[in-house]
Order: C-alpha cells, then structure tokens, then sequence
C-alpha cells in the first residue's frame, strides 16, 4: 500500500490508485473535466495536472498512478497557471455565449433569457421570481425604462429584438395585480440596522435586497410620500401612481420603516444616523454638491465619491448609489446599485471586508457571421415583434407567448453547472487570450429530448464511452483528424440516430453544454 505526501500531508492508498484517487480521500478537491468516475482516464483537458518532486514535467492527476514516497503540490503557481492556459485553449474554440448578450447588457444582469422561457411555458410564478431577484421594480421599469437589454438583442440581425421590456412589464402587472402578489422569503433578523437616506428607487432596492437578508432598514426621505423621482419627476401618464404605490407596498412588507417628511442634514444629521445605525446608505438621487456638503459626505462634481466595486464611502459605515453618484438619471442603473450597494453592505456588516459583486465568467461568441442567425431563428418563432394592441398599454397572455416564442436562446443551457465556465471563473480566465477565428455556430436539433452543438465540445469522449458501454447501435466516435478532429455520430447520421438509448446520461457527464436538453430544469439553470 504505497504513501505519499499530497499539500504536506500523508494518505495511504491502494496499488494502482492515482493521485487523484488519492487527493480526493484528503478531500482535496483536484479540478476534473475529461475524467468520469468508472471510466478509463483520457487525460486529454489537462487541468487535473499537479507536480510531483522529482519529475520534470506536470503530471495528469486523473492518469498518474500514486507511487510510495511521492511528494505531490495541488496548488502551487506553476499549477494554477498551467491549468489557466489549458482552459484558455478551449475557450479559444468555444463557438457560444454563457450568458445572452441581454442579460450581459441590462444594468441588473437580471437574467432576461430564463424569464422569457418562463414566460413561454407559462410559469409566471417562477417568471416573477426570476425577475425580482434581480429588479426590485419591474412593473415601474416596465414602463419608463429605455431597454437597453434589447439593442444587442441577436434577433435584431433577423427582424427586430424580442421585446424585453413588455415582457418583464406582463409578468410584473400579473403579480401586482394578484390577490397574493410576490414576496421573496426573509431570513432571520441579523439584530442589524440600515439608515437608507432616500426613498427613490436606489433606496427602495437596498431595502427590499437588505431586509431579505434579515437587515432592518429605515428610509428617511424630505419628501411627504416615497418613490423619489419616480413619484415627483416621471409624468403620471408614463407611469401611474396606484403602479408604483403597489411595488412600494412590496418593500413595505417585507419589513421596511418609511420616515417621510424627514430631511437629513437638517431635522437628523449623518452623525447621529452613524450612530444609530450600523450602516447608512445615501441614495439621495441627483444632488446639488452644497446639499451633500451639508449632508456631511464627500463629493464632487459628478457626485459622492465611492469604490466602483463597493459602493463604500471614506466615511466608516457609508455607502452610496444611484444618481446621487452617477448622475446619469437612469432608472436601472439607481435600481442595479441599490441591488449591488445592499450586497456590499451584507458583506460589511457580518464582519468581512466588503468586496462587492463578483462578476461572473462569460464567455462570448462575438458578432454573428453571414447565415448564423438564421441557424437560431429555425429553432423558435418567425414571426415578426408583437406591439401591444393600444400605445401605452401591456401585452394580453397571448401576445407575451407569442412574443417569448421569437427569443433565440442564445444564453447557455448548462451555464449553471457548465465545468468550464466555472473552472474559468477560479482560476481567473482570460477568454480571448488565444481567440482566433471561430468556427461557425452549430445546432444538431434532430434529437427529440437533447441539443448538440459542436463547437462547445472539449473532445473529452465521456459520451463516447458512455454510448460504447451501453452498446448503441451507432453511438458517436472521434471524426477528423489533427485539430478539425470532431466528435459526430458515424457515418453522417444524425444525434438522433447515435444516441437512442444514452441521451440522458452523454448530457449529465457532458462537461461543457455541447450536449444539453432542449427544454428542461437543465436549461434554466443558468
């Protein structure tokens, strides 16, 4: 039974265990996309790759039998960065987005794709859910937002983007609108508390992100009613006041204490709301650089300075967001910085350093090329953009299935749970550091239940194997040779053909989403 030492410590394993055998009975976790447990090791991905003393060269750890007196590093710099390169070679080949370029573009990067499916499949319960994850208003910006979700929209190289804004309205109206409108769970009072100075919809986000996580808020505004420049700056026929009373009464059950007709810097100072609270965040909206002098706060002419990444003030406790630091009076950004400001403020207030919102990988298929679009326009409506029936007016049901029908997909169905994307994510990626010319966009749609697109395969051969051990009649096979090698199903037949009896087993250990389901809890993960 031979030992080594894996990180400094000592494991015992059986003859002819690897390494990673071996680290994973010290639950050290080694990062695995070509390897599948029982089945024989390809070691083509090369991320599993550690170094043991002694060896000039990184050795596979899925491949590599442990051997007695072995001295083996996981996770030294010279291991981390070759396993950085390895997986900057697949992505200078990877033909697909992680995200739609929607979602990427919205100020929230609410994620617009999984609620137009929704919405299709007329799960408007999980499409509200989905939307107010990441907007606290969508009924308000549902009418007053510019939508700039939907210029890069790739349906607009067909005809015209999907209309995102409606949708998101449709939804929203529906659940304001119902007996029981919305709300999301509260966790347990955290004894924590926030001063939010301005109930405009900076405020109104921080609060409804804060006392979910079971931090109480109060929001001070000199105003006699809440909504900020939603109530006293948008016209009433762009946006009805019973509208925004309704999604303000939604921040208001979540526990939310509005002290109207208060105006900070005069009747309270930021002093005492220091004192008083644990933390304060001013989103005071546009403000006159005298007004937050008086405020006690440090700004210039563009606003209050803060971190981009955190939203934190120099002033201990302080936080700020929306236009009071942008100025760029835009209803989503104000909406996106009360979200992300109350994920900065959770952060400082359990004890770390507050490092903001991570952003997540994403990789990007770029500019589509001659014909591409029509690949994706086969798979889902031709019909043209659906207008409401009146101006000014919301979508019917039919009109918003009708519109979700014409959304191309163009977001990953495995983005979730893609092993690619989230290696690339921790090990601090560079998607375009090898990028060269892309293979042309592919969709094999011939299969009933999945979706293969080559260009998002590794050529690990996991479905290879898998379709040999179960004995499909064709199975897929390795096609090509050198670089253009490709995995296909023999002799030109179709997926369909090639996976009659493993479908569902060739996408669970599919690593990336070159094999998915076409419609399922799979495809929303992302």
């Amino acid at each position: 039974m031979p030992k080594l030492i894996i990180d400094n410590r000592e494991v015992a394993v059986d003859n002819g265990a690897t390494i990673l055998d071996a680290a994973k009975k010290l639950g050290i976790e080694i990062p695995t996309m070509c390897f599948l447990s029982g089945q024989s090791p390809s070691t083509s991905c090369m991320i599993c790759v550690v170094k043991v003393e002694g060896v000039d060269n990184l050795l596979p750890a899925c491949g590599a039998v442990a051997k007695d007196g072995m001295r083996v590093e996981t996770c030294s710099d010279e291991v981390r960065e070759a396993r950085r390169t390895a997986l900057e070679l697949q992505l200078s080949d990877h033909v697909g987005d992680c995200m739609g370029p929607c979602q990427v573009t919205c100020p929230a990067h609410m994620n617009i794709p999984l609620m137009i499916r929704q919405i299709a499949g007329g799960e408007l319960g999980d499409a509200i859910a989905t939307v107010k994850s990441d907007i606290a208003l969508p009924a308000v910006l549902g009418r007053i937002c510019p939508a700039p979700c939907e210029k890069p929209c790739r349906r607009s190289a067909f005809d015209e983007p999907v209309s995102i804004c409606l949708l998101k309205r449709y939804v929203a109206d529906i659940d304001i609108e119902s007996a029981k409108p919305y709300l999301p769970s509260r966790k347990a009072s955290q004894g924590k508390t926030v001063a939010i100075i301005g109930a405009g919809p900076a405020g109104l986000a921080a609060a409804y992100y804060l006392q979910q996580e079971g931090l109480d808020c109060t929001i001070f505004d000199d105003r006699e009613e809440p909504g900020g420049m939603l109530r006293y700056g948008v016209p009433v026929d762009e946006l009805s006041r019973e509208v925004l009373d309704k999604e303000i009464a939604c921040v208001a059950r979540l526990g939310a204490v509005f002290k109207c007709g208060t105006r900070v810097g005069d009747q309270v100072s930021l002093d005492d709301l220091q004192k008083d609270f644990d933390a304060v965040f001013v989103a005071t909206g546009q403000s006159s650089i005298d007004d937050l002098n008086r405020l006690g706060i440090e700004a210039t002419q563009k606003g209050i300075a803060v971190d981009a990444q955190t939203y934190q003030t120099k002033l201990a406790g302080v936080f700020a967001g929306g236009d009071a630091v942008h100025q760029r009076r835009l209803t989503i950004r104000a909406v996106a910085d009360g979200k992300e400001a109350a994920f900065s403020i959770c952060q400082y207030l359990s004890g770390r350093e507050a490092t903001g919102v991570t952003k997540p990988f994403n990789s990007r298929m770029g500019k589509l090329m001659d014909g591409e679009v029509d690949k994706f326009v086969a798979t889902v409506s031709g019909a043209p953009r659906i207008e409401p029936s009146q101006a000014g007016d919301g979508f019917t049901d039919e009109q918003a299935r009708g519109e979700a029908a014409r959304c191309l997909r163009c977001d990953c169905r495995k983005a979730g749970n893609c092993k690619l994307r989230s290696y690339a994510q921790e090990y601090g990626v560079r998607a375009t550091r090898y990028k060269g010319d892309r293979r042309l966009f592919e969709q094999q749609l011939q299969h009933p239940d999945v979706i293969y697109e080559p260009g998002k395969c590794i050529d690990c051969g996991l479905c290879i194997k898998i379709a040999a051990e179960s004995r499909e009649e064709l199975g897929l096979s390795f096609v090509g040779r050198g670089f253009d090698v490709r995995v296909a199903v023999p002799f030109d037949r179709s997926i369909a053909d090639g996976l009659k009896l493993t479908a569902a087993k060739c996408v669970e250990a599919c690593p990336t989403a070159a094999l998915a389901f076409k419609d399922s809890a799979t495809a929303r993960s992302g």
